[in-house]
C-alpha cells in the first residue's frame, strides 16, 4: 500500500474518532487518539510527496472545524445531548404574573388566621381560601390573626396583627418614621 493510501486511511480514521468524541464521552482518549491520526496522516502525506502532504494538511485544517462544528450542531438531539442539555422554559413559566399569582396577589392586605403553627412556613386561611404562607418575623402560633404583606412565588408573606385596627406603618414598615426605627443619631446620648 502507498503511503498516499496510509495517509487518506488516516485522515479518515482522524476525522471518525473526532465525530466519536463529540458524541461519546471519553475523557479525551478518543480525542487523543484522533489528534495521533490526524498528525500521522500529514507526516504519512508529507512522506508519498509535498503535494499530498500539502492537500492532506488543507483538507486536515478545512475539515476539522467542519466535522465539529457539524457534530455539535446534531449533538442537542443525541440521548446524551437532551440529558446534558436543559429544555426551553414554556411561555407560561417565564411570564412574571400568572393567574394564580395575580389571586394570591389579590389577598394582599387581608386578614385571615393561621391553621398551623408557623415556624416559618405554614398554612393560613384567607376568606375561606387555604393558602401556603410564610412568617414575616417570629413565629406565629395556630388560630391567631395574620395580616397579607407580600406574594413570594406561590407563597404569601404574613405577619401577625393585633385586633386593634392597622396603621399604614404596621402594614408597610418603609412607612415608619426613622425616630420609631432607632434615636436621633445626631443627639447627644451623655445629656
Amino acid at each position: 500500500m502507498d503511503f498516499w493510501a496510509w495517509a487518506v486511511l488516516l485522515l479518515l480514521l482522524g476525522l471518525g474518532l473526532v465525530i466519536l468524541e463529540v458524541f461519546i464521552p471519553s475523557g479525551g482518549i478518543l480525542g487523543f487518539l484522533a489528534f495521533c491520526s490526524l498528525a500521522a496522516s500529514v507526516v504519512t502525506g508529507f512522506l508519498a510527496g509535498p503535494g499530498t502532504g500539502l492537500a492532506v494538511l488543507g483538507v486536515t485544517i478545512l475539515g476539522l472545524p467542519v466535522i465539529v462544528i457539524s457534530a455539535l450542531h446534531y449533538w442537542p438531539h443525541t440521548p446524551i445531548g437532551r440529558r446534558i442539555l436543559l429544555d426551553a422554559p414554556e411561555s407560561d413559566e417565564v411570564l412574571p404574573d400568572s393567574p394564580k399569582r395575580q389571586q394570591l396577589k389579590a389577598l394582599i392586605g387581608r386578614v385571615g388566621h393561621a391553621k398551623t403553627k408557623m415556624l416559618p412556613s405554614g398554612v393560613v386561611a384567607i376568606h375561606g381560601r387555604t393558602v401556603d404562607a410564610l412568617s414575616d418575623g417570629p413565629p406565629i402560633e395556630a388560630g391567631q390573626k395574620v395580616r397579607v404583606v407580600d406574594v413570594r412565588g406561590n407563597r404569601v408573606l404574613v405577619h401577625c396583627v393585633d385586633d386593634e385596627t392597622p396603621s399604614e406603618a404596621d402594614i408597610d414598615p418603609l412607612a415608619r418614621p426613622i425616630d420609631s426605627i432607632s434615636g436621633d443619631p445626631f443627639q447627644d446620648s451623655s445629656a
